[in-house]
């Protein structure tokens, strides 16, 4: 646990300095992306070990697309700013009750996010669409883990297909995102602060962004077998 609690405390002295420049108004786009790298750079202090592949299709795409990614732990939600970011302005889709945290609440509503309440799925969809297609409208790319919630394998029945409806809507690609995160695992009671798994190395894979046809079917589909190919091929640790 010396390990974990060396992190955690990194971690949130990351969080309390982001959070001050969000009460100062400091907290831009250069911050975010610092943010994110600032995690990362405490968990390889943590003999965390990433391996990234794919860079080069956030570098060749121009333009705002939708991410489309599974969801393994707090890890990517943290890093990404720092690995995404430095190539492409984005926001999250989140729950609409993480806004209401004391801490990482202001944190994440000073980046524009797109907050989903899950107690009215048609609501929730439109709310999607209007403000997704208002942000990329704006040139910022939107990530949606279509699962909803944190797993360490991929079910196709549970992952839903409004990331790619909000790419057919807003006529951009989906890029597709496989992770493999279980460096750091979920806690049981307070779910962003569970054990730290040193044996389990990082990986992140970033596709070819996929064209949207008018179904989207095949998008998805492409997408699914995009993440579940690199979940069975990269090794248990």
């Amino acid at each position: 646990m010396g390990r974990g609690a060396y992190f955690y405390g990194r971690f949130l002295r990351t969080v309390i300095r982001s959070r001050w420049q969000v009460a100062r108004g400091r907290y831009d786009r250069n911050a975010f992306i610092q943010s994110g790298i600032d995690v990362l750079r405490a968990i390889e202090q943590c003999n965390g070990r990433f391996h990234i592949t794919g860079l080069d299709h956030l570098r060749s795409c121009d333009e705002p697309v939708v991410f489309i990614g599974n969801h393994m732990s707090a890890l990517e939600n943290n890093v990404f700013p720092g690995v995404i970011g430095q190539f492409k302005p984005f926001t999250f889709v989140i729950k609409e009750s993480l806004l209401r945290y004391p801490v990482f609440g202001p944190l994440l509503a000073s980046q524009n996010p797109i907050p989903l309440g899950r107690s009215d799925p048609r609501a929730d969809l439109k709310l999607l669409l209007d403000e997704g297609c208002e942000r990329i409208a704006r040139g910022i790319s939107v990530l949606v883990f279509p699962q909803g919630t944190r797993t360490n394998s991929i079910d196709p029945h549970s992952f839903n297909t409004i990331g790619v409806k909000l790419a057919r809507k807003a006529g951009v690609r989906i890029l597709p995102i496989a992770v493999k995160t279980n460096f750091w695992q979920n806690g049981k009671r307070f779910r962003d602060f569970g054990p730290i798994d040193r044996t389990q190395s990082i990986y992140f894979a970033f596709g070819a962004a996929i064209p949207v046809d008018k179904t989207g079917r095949e998008a998805h589909q492409q997408a699914l077998d995009f993440i579940h190919s690199h979940l069975v091929r990269w090794p248990a640790n």
